[in-house]
Parts: structure tokens; sequence; C-alpha cells
């Protein structure tokens, strides 16, 4: 007799092309409205399936674990962060956790660019006045912002996305300077014509933009914390599309309402959706809705990871792009 089917539940709604592959491999539950799960049913879901697909709404920690049925045995995030899943305790009950990384590179370092031209060169400003039919024709002073070639950017964190976001802003013209935990390779660095800032600090005070791309961890948590921002030149900007709880937002804000720092671009905040409103109503702030990996092509591939994760897994081989506690 055939193996049953794994029994598999997706907590958010994905493309259609990936829900469909799934409920042709699976016996998959998928929601019609896409909306995050509470706790009660998150657990509740976790209580009666061999598989759980979540994605970064769905906190899943070790007291949740602690009630899931014995039927879990993976959970195949829906993304490349995992820091919303508790991954040790997981591993001790012997449930296993994918993600899928590499998939998002490209388009978060293409919205680092969009973020960092649309501060420095006031693009939301004038979309507004355009929109308001407030514009009165072209002026020699109107709308001024500044040059983003010959620029120095910092990149905190040179991981898959920090290097491909290095790339671009070389093509821009900007001078590429990061730090990492780890020193990049000598031939990555000289392809990449990137300099290495052992100190944080010492590098964040000479930079004209400095660009989040690192994981939030715990020695990451306010990494940028109100000491650090006050490291920044007065013309600098930020730029963040990795984690909120990177920067201290509240020392963010009070910084650029302050005039210390000179702008901000941000598609991910420390507090999911809830924003400070004091930042929100900054106008040298431009804000996204964590829109950074959100492009058709890469939600399929998203999809298309976790697929080969849960068919890996179902065949009984470890799936490829398994979690270990502290690998990330």
């Amino acid at each position: 007799m055939p193996n049953p089917r794994l029994s598999v539940v997706v907590t958010r709604r994905l493309p259609d092309v990936v829900e469909t592959r799934l409920k042709e491999l699976f016996d998959v539950t998928l929601r019609d409205e896409d909306m995050p799960l509470s706790r009660e049913d998150l657990t509740e879901a976790m209580r009666g399936t061999d598989v759980l697909v979540p994605t970064i709404t769905d906190e899943i920690d070790a007291s949740m674990l602690a009630q899931a049925g014995p039927r879990l045995k993976l959970i195949a995030n829906y993304g490349a962060g995992v820091d919303h899943i508790d991954v040790q305790s997981a591993r001790q009950r012997g449930i296993l956790v994918s993600n899928t990384p590499g998939v998002v590179t490209e388009d978060t370092a293409d919205m680092v660019m969009a973020l960092m031209l649309a501060v420095t060169r006031h693009i939301p400003q004038g979309l507004a006045e355009m929109q308001a039919d407030q514009w009165r024709g072209w002026s020699p002073m109107a709308h001024l912002g500044t040059r983003i070639s010959g620029k120095r950017l910092g990149i905190l964190g040179m991981g898959r996305i920090g290097q491909a976001v290095a790339r671009r802003a070389s093509a821009f013209g900007m001078q590429v300077h990061y730090h990492n935990r780890r020193r990049l390779r000598p031939e990555v660095e000289q392809a990449l014509e990137a300099t290495f800032w052992e100190s944080l600090d010492q590098m964040v005070a000479r930079m004209d933009v400095i660009s989040i791309n690192c994981p939030h961890t715990p020695s990451t948590f306010h990494l940028m914390n109100a000491r650090r921002l006050k490291l920044l030149k007065p013309s600098a900007v930020i730029i963040n599309t990795s984690r909120g709880e990177v920067i201290d937002e509240n020392a963010l804000t009070r910084g650029l309402r302050a005039g210390e720092i000179a702008g901000a671009g941000l598609d991910v905040f420390e507090r999911g959706h809830q924003i400070n409103p004091r930042l929100r109503n900054l106008s040298n702030v431009v804000l996204l809705p964590h829109m950074g990996s959100a492009t058709l092509e890469g939600r399929v591939e998203m999809g298309e990871k976790v697929i080969l994760n849960i068919k890996t897994f179902a065949d009984g081989h470890r799936p490829p792009d398994q979690v270990l506690p502290g690998m990330l």
C-alpha cells in the first residue's frame, strides 16, 4: 500500500501556484482568509498535523511547542528569518525546522537602493505634491536632495543581501564599506571593492549612508543604540530592510526629530506593524510596510523551497534548508 500523504497546515494565503502544488502533493489545509492565526488557533493547528508552514507573523514559542501533538515533525517556515520560532525548543522535541534562504536576496537589495534614493532625493514629498495638485512648475531650488554617487555606504551585515547591496551601490558610484561578524575572504572583498571595519563605531561615524542587513539575534538587538546613533554625521541617512529590533527605534526617532540624522528609510520596525506615531509624522523618513521581499517571483520561489523541504522530509531525508539552533 502507498504511504499516506503528510498532513500539512499553511497559516497564511500563498500564491495560487504554490497552494495548488501543495494540494497535489500533500493532505493540505489552506487558509481562505489572509490574516494571522490567533495564538490559540495556531497551537490547535500544531496538535493535529505532521507539518506546519508558518510565516514571520506566527510567533511559535516553547510553551506552544509543548502543546504540539506527537505528529508534528517539521515546521517548514515560509521565509528566511526564523527568529519568530524557538528553534532550540523545537529541536529538543524532535521537531525539525526549515526555512527558505537566498530567495529574497536580490529583491531586498533592490529595495535598499529604492529606499536610499527615495530618502536622499525626496521622492515621497514630490509624489505627495503631485497627487495634491500643488506643483506650480519647476524651480532651481525646489526639492533639493543629495546625490548618492561618490558617497560612502556602510553595510552592517555582509551576508547574501549585504553583498547584493554592495554590488548595486558600486554600480551607482558609491564607496562600499562594511562591518561583519567575520571578514570576507580577500577575493570576495576585492571583487566587491569593499573596505572592512572591525570597529562598528569607527565605521558609522564616517559613513554617508548606513544599510542594516544583519539578522536579529540577541547580539544584534539594538546594535544601533542611542550612543551609536549619535556617532552618525548629521547629514547621514540610515536604511533598514532587515529587522526592526536592530535599531533602537525611539532613539532613532529622537535623532531624526532633532536633526541629528538627516533621514531614514525603513521597511521593518521594532514592534512589527505598531509604529511609533512620532516616527510616522516625520517628513525626513520613508516608511514601507515590510515590502522588501514582495515580488511575485520571490514569493513563488519561497513556496517552491517550502515544497522541496517538505517533500525531501516525506521521502525520509533531511530537509535541504534545515535550520539548527545558533545557525542564524
